[in-house]
């Protein structure tokens, strides 16, 4: 049994795990979003305890279920910038080694300029151009972490242009976009997934990172940024538990997602096939 218990059936296994988690958590903060806006002002600031694991907060509401549906929401807004900003790095990638010399300068010109500004910076002007809200964060974050894996699809299109049958393609007259269709993007399939797995924790930071600044997402919605925001002004009154535990919680989504962003670029690593 040891023997064929190896470490590409130990990623899987990993990655398995990590992502019902993550789906179990996603589903509970969907089906506690309305016990999470309930108050009970009869219940206000109660420590932690078995009838409310997380404690209350100032108006009476389980921090459990809020903590639960704030994650659930940072998890989507992750996965749905994370996606996008891949379909974009990919798109663009391809594009500035496949379009000719005039499309890779512009293209690697604008990789450049972002990567020159901190990216939380850019998340920010970004959402506040669009007007914050969900779509302010959605956009902010799908069109400032884009560049990093667009220059590593380049790098690795540019390598595979040099193959044999990539060159002989292009002799016959085939035409550029049916060889990125056809020759080139399923051998980017591993940096693509690693890549949107990985932006994915880099997400979830900025979002809860900008909604707690305020240029995120609305106070009325219980996101984890609103409510480590709001817990701010009780914490030197004692109330330790509204700030620690979602705090501790959006820290153990993001390195559950490092992790298995790691073990998913060894598991489709060629090198290491028979590990």
């Amino acid at each position: 049994m040891n023997r064929h218990w190896n470490n590409r059936r130990s990623a899987v296994f990993l990655v398995c795990i990590t992502g019902l988690l993550l789906a179990a958590v996603t589903a509970a903060g969907i089906i506690l979003s309305g016990q999470a806006m309930e108050t009970d002002f009869t219940q206000k600031n109660l420590t932690p305890s078995l009838s409310h694991l997380f404690g209350t907060d100032w108006m009476g509401r389980d921090m459990l279920s809020r903590t639960l549906t704030g994650l659930s929401m940072s998890i989507r807004i992750g996965a749905l910038t994370a996606a996008v900003s891949s379909i974009l790095a990919l798109i663009l990638g391809t594009a500035a080694a496949t379009l000719g010399r005039k499309v890779d300068a512009v293209i690697s010109w604008c990789i450049d300029l972002c990567m020159g500004i901190p990216h939380i910076l850019l998340v920010m002007l970004i959402s506040l151009a669009c007007g914050k809200g969900f779509l302010g964060v959605v956009a902010g974050v799908s069109l400032s972490h884009w560049p990093s894996l667009a220059r590593v699809i380049r790098s690795e299109v540019l390598q595979l242009r040099q193959a044999p049958y990539i060159q002989a393609a292009e002799k016959l007259g085939v035409s550029r976009l049916n060889i990125a269709k056809r020759h080139i993007l399923i051998h980017l399939l591993p940096q693509f997934l690693t890549g949107l797995i990985l932006q994915f924790p880099h997400a979830v930071l900025h979002e809860a990172s900008i909604t707690f600044l305020g240029f995120g997402l609305s106070p009325e919605q219980p996101a984890i940024g609103v409510i480590l925001s709001e817990s701010m002004r009780y914490l030197t009154t004692g109330k330790w538990w509204l700030a620690l535990f979602p705090g501790l919680a959006l820290v153990l989504v993001v390195i559950l997602f490092a992790v298995t962003g790691e073990h998913l670029r060894r598991l489709l690593n060629p090198a290491n096939v028979h590990q």
